[in-house]
């Protein structure tokens, strides 16, 4: 099993550390490889006002200081095709968010580094759509792709989830990760910022794992009421291990 898990966005080298630590300590535990994830800019934040980050140049360096200090795998994404070579000098693992995922440029541009891609798939796309991105991905000399299900929306304000889009993934690609945690959100429904109902997350990933995903995603933060982005779908930190020991 794949297993990503991180803050969604870089706040500071505490709140980083912090989550590092259990996730080293998990690894070392369980014998399991889990790659750390945070963001250097989120840039598609729903409000200008909103924190984005620290940007690209500081947050390489503090998942590069992440990487060497707790021999963790590393995971970012990228939103714009000039940031793909300097994050391939620094992380295993180069994301494409779900809303950019038929960005040609981006993904040819990511392909290009020779890390593994791992395209999130749109929440307008169906999991049979996303052979296109991957074909990209691939002809531009790159065989290292995942797929990742983060929900379809549905009405406003709110996502579903059609589990068979994960065995469908499966048809382009060995590894399919289930977001657990970008699925429970509730787009755009916290006034200005996305909401969300972490409770579900545990389920979420059960249910996955009956569908066929052998990867799982998870926002974590040690305090997620106070964390700077996307706080009401993420995971304490704290019960991280409880949902890893129930998919293990």
């Amino acid at each position: 099993m794949v297993f990503i898990a991180g803050p969604c966005v870089i706040e500071s080298a505490d709140v980083l550390e912090t989550v590092a630590a259990e996730l080293a300590r998990l690894n070392h535990k369980y014998n399991i490889d889990i790659i750390f994830k945070s963001s250097f800019d989120k840039a598609n934040r729903t409000s200008i006002r909103s924190y984005r980050g620290p940007g690209l140049e500081k947050g390489l360096q503090m998942l590069a200081d992440i990487k060497s200090k707790f021999h963790l795998r590393t995971l970012t994404d990228i939103h714009e095709s000039y940031q793909a070579q300097p994050v391939g000098e620094v992380v295993d693992v180069i994301q494409i968010p779900a809303f950019l995922c038929r960005q040609t440029d981006l993904l040819v541009a990511a392909a290009q580094t020779g890390k593994i891609v791992n395209i999130k798939k749109a929440q307008f796309l169906s999991g049979l759509d996303m052979e296109y991105p991957v074909q990209k991905v691939r002809e531009s000399g790159n065989q290292q792709v995942w797929l990742t299900e983060r929900g379809n929306i549905y009405g406003y304000n709110n996502l579903v989830v059609d589990f068979r889009n994960i065995p469908d993934m499966h048809r382009f690609t060995d590894t399919v990760i289930m977001d657990c945690t970008h699925s429970v959100q509730r787009p755009g429904a916290a006034g200005g910022k996305t909401g969300g109902n972490r409770e579900y997350v545990p389920a979420m990933a059960l249910a996955a794992k009956a569908f066929g995903a052998n990867g799982f995603f998870f926002e974590v933060h040690p305090e997620p009421d106070h964390a700077l982005s996307d706080g009401p779908n993420m995971l304490c930190l704290s019960d991280l291990e409880t949902v890893i020991k129930s998919l293990i």
